[in-house]
């Protein structure tokens, strides 16, 4: 049996003459999966995946704050022709104008997609400064585009999908050339490297041969605007000493769910990850609190470094700050839950922060 059946096998002895908190049961299957996954990824040098905590969202996490982790290409495709389109950032100059900004400020996209042409599937800006935006031109195929200040930026950040170590070896060359690439788990996909405007550089990718579909993603793509890293969580209390380095939001099956993952960091070790889970499926409210947080009610799990929020309809929000970063404490996370503001209504993208 292994450790991951041992736990699930645990909760349903725990609770054997009464009923199954299947909630609990997720969330310990799935953190100990994300563990396992993360474990994988730093050993074969590349950056932290954030992924999903609810079993029913359907859409996996990414990297640290950018989205070039994600698994796009297996999750469904959109039903929704309306998707949330980020604001404009208002006073910031675009990547074409200003590149020497592209990856400073965590919560500032210097990149946007054009609403006629391709429809947002996400967005994020990571630690390592590089930008990226997830689209799709309307033809059910998911792309992702990042963006960065420097080559070397993408060293080491994979492309969910498509093998990390072929693709370190290849040393691209940004000329805007096509280069079918070999996949781990799939049967591959194609990758471009180009540079928008001088001090830029970008690639894009997409699993599948199709070369139309990559073209029409990159012309989709505009560098002259800058948009706000915008979310339906914010958060407004951090500790002393800790920052905000990443924010990925996917909105792939928006309205039914949307996925936000905030990364916060003390120092050149520290890591904690906020989550937020919104799926309009979500019936009830957990009730079994057992911590206070700013009042409010909210549950630490049971040896796991994690607390959530409790009380916010269909929404789970909470705050990981054990493995594999250190430097967090319970402490911490009750800080930053405290000081969490949440859209009411999710589905509405006027209410976001």
């Amino acid at each position: 049996m292994t450790d991951l059946d041992q736990r699930i096998a645990s909760v349903l002895r725990e609770r054997a003459e009464g009923e199954i908190d299947s909630h609990r049961l997720l969330h310990r299957s799935r953190a100990l999966g994300h563990r396992r996954q993360l474990r994988r990824r730093a050993a074969a040098g590349t950056a932290l995946a954030l992924v999903g905590v609810l079993g029913f969202v359907g859409v996996a996490g990414t990297d640290l704050g950018g989205l070039s982790g994600r698994l796009p290409w297996t999750a469904a495709s959109p039903t929704v022709v309306a998707a949330p389109v980020p604001p404009r950032a208002d006073g910031v100059p675009g990547a074409a104008q200003r590149p020497e900004l592209v990856g400073t400020d965590p919560t500032v996209l210097h990149l946007a997609v054009d609403p006629a042409a391709a429809r947002y599937l996400g967005w994020g800006v990571n630690v390592m400064g590089v930008e990226s935006v997830r689209l799709d031109t309307r033809d059910g195929r998911a792309v992702t585009v990042e963006l960065a200040r420097s080559p070397e930026l993408f060293q080491g950040l994979r492309v969910e999908g498509l093998d990390v170590n072929v693709r370190e070896a290849a040393r691209p060359v940004f000329d805007g050339s096509v280069r079918s690439v070999p996949g781990d788990l799939t049967t591959g996909g194609l990758m471009t490297w180009w540079q928008p405007a001088p001090g830029l550089y970008a690639r894009a990718a997409v699993l599948g041969q199709d070369r139309a579909v990559l073209a029409r993603a990159v012309a989709a793509v505009r560098f002259d605007q800058a948009r706000r890293c915008a979310a339906p969580v914010r958060l407004t209390s951090l500790p002393e000493g800790v920052r905000l380095g990443g924010c990925s939001v996917d909105v792939t099956s928006f309205p039914a769910t949307v996925n936000v993952d905030l990364m916060l960091y003390r120092g050149s070790t520290g890591t904690m990850s906020v989550r937020y889970r919104y799926a309009n499926q979500i019936a009830g409210l957990r009730s079994d609190s057992n911590r206070t947080v700013g009042g409010r009610p909210a549950y630490r799990y049971p040896q796991e470094d994690t607390l959530e929020l409790l009380g916010i309809p269909k929404t789970h929000l909470t705050a990981e700050f054990g493995w594999p970063g250190k430097g967090f404490t319970e402490a911490d996370a009750t800080t930053v839950l405290a000081g969490a503001t949440v859209a009411k209504d999710p589905g509405r993208v006027e209410t976001w922060h």
